[in-house]
This record gives C-alpha cells, structure tokens and sequence, in this order.
C-alpha cells in the first residue's frame, strides 16, 4: 500500500484525560488546573476501516513523536473536539506545559486557562469523561502488505507501522473511539473521515485535491472488481469490508468515494 502524506489523520485513546487540581481558579490565579493524560498508546495494534484511509490494521512505534516535539511544539494546538464544537469552536484551551513520550505514548500536561467555556468542561473532565484525540501527517512509515493471520489482525490484512509524524493538534474530545474498545486503541474506524466531513462543510477547497490523490493511489481502476470479491453476478455485502482488495479500499468506501467525487464536481 502507499500513504498519501498530504493527509491530516485522526486518532484517539479513550478515557485517559485527567484534571490536577494545582489551582482553584480563583483571584490571582488564570489557571483551572492542569490537564493531563496520553494522546497515543505506543505499540497497539488496532484496526483502521477508513473511506479516505482504507481498511488496514495499525500500531505507532516509540520515537515516532519526538522529532515533532522538540522541533514544532511551539506550533502544537490544544483544542477540544478538534475545533468543532458548536459552542467553545477552535478557541486554546491553554498552552503546553510538558510534551514528551514515556513509556505509554504520546503524554501531555496542559494548563487550563481561565475562561468561561474551559470552565464548562471542568465537570466531565473531573469525572474522567473525555479521551483524547489528536491531528497528524504520517512522515515515515512501513507496511506489511501480506502480513500471517494472528490474534491481533484475524482476517491478515494489510499492517502499517507509524515510525514518525508530523503532529498539528491534540485535546480531550467526547467520543474518542468505539465504546467497545479495550486496553488503549482498539478501532479507529470513520474518525479521519468525520474530521474531513466536518472541513468539507466549512467549504475547504483542498479537500477535491486530496480527493483527486487519495483516488489515484487506492482505487487506480473504480471500474474493476477488487481481488477477492464474489463472482461476476454475485452482489458483494455492501458494508463488509474485502479483506485482499484493490489499494486497501472496501466495496462499500470505493462506492461513497464515486459519491463523494460526484459531490465535488
């Protein structure tokens, strides 16, 4: 398989944000505490069944954040929701006060400014409510396009390995993954395409040249059956996914692919 690197990823762990009370809020102070948790689970296997990404099973490797860190985290947003929340939208929720990788992942600490819609996530944060998502550009990877059947990917998809990113933006958000998931990431499946669902209606034009790239390097012939689909005559289950299909795209992603381009035009 081949990575569009153009491509802004979505992915998430749940229910790992926590709130330290290291401030009250109150005269004086302009922080409500300080948010903390991972963003990413280094070395868990979970599987992407993407429209724009294709279907795949995936697993970030140590190191792959610390060149972003050391050399852009000054250009690293804090958001909640990636920006989109009808009501907070893409306001900072507080600068980054310790950015590094540990053991786990991607770990973070992040001072809460002091205003009113930070306040309105204070109660869900002290509950232990919100995962935490973040935005990224695959820099350096490897894929296993053939990998053996195992515990962790049953139907022997097509593996990639994440060995480096260039990392935009992270935050809590409300429904990081399935609520099935377990131990870390489990499925991503869908969140790289409601975040571009979400920039398509706020008219972003590069999304059709992304379209026109993504396009190209997975499905190179939309007209032709995908290697492992049933016989000529036969309907294929529409949200199945195809296990050995053409550039790692379902019968059912390559149709809303064709939906979505005639969309753009």
């Amino acid at each position: 398989m081949e990575t569009l690197r153009e491509l802004d990823l979505v992915r998430a762990v749940p229910a790992c944000v926590e709130l330290r009370a290291d401030g009250d809020g109150g005269e004086g102070t302009d922080t409500l505490g300080t948010m903390v948790g991972h963003f990413s689970v280094f070395d868990t296997w979970y599987r992407i069944r993407s429209f724009w990404e294709g279907d795949f099973m995936e697993s970030i490797a140590p190191g792959a954040f610390r060149k972003t860190m050391a050399e852009r985290r000054d250009q690293i947003v804090v958001a909640f929701d990636h920006g989109y929340d009808p009501v907070i939208g893409d306001k900072v929720l507080g600068p980054i006060d310790d950015l590094r990788e540990d053991g786990t992942g991607g770990y973070y600490e992040v001072g809460l400014l002091d205003t009113s819609y930070n306040r309105d996530l204070l109660p869900a944060l002290k509950r232990g409510l919100y995962g935490s998502s973040f935005r990224f550009q695959v820099i350096k990877d490897e894929w296993d396009d053939e990998p053996e059947r195992s515990d962790h990917n049953p139907d022997g998809v097509p593996e990639r390995t994440i060995r480096e990113v260039r990392l935009y933006e992270f935050g809590p958000v409300t429904y990081p993954a399935n609520p099935a998931a377990t131990a870390g990431m489990r499925s991503m499946s869908g969140m790289t395409d409601q975040y571009y669902e979400r920039l398509r209606a706020r008219g972003a034009q590069q999304i059709d040249d992304l379209l026109a790239r993504a396009r190209a390097l997975r499905t190179p012939d939309l007209a032709a059956a995908p290697a492992g689909t049933a016989e000529q005559g036969a309907a294929p289950v529409a949200d199945e996914p195809v296990n050995h299909h053409s550039r790692g795209l379902s019968v059912s992603s390559r149709s809303r692919l064709l939906e979505l381009e005639f969309l753009a035009s």
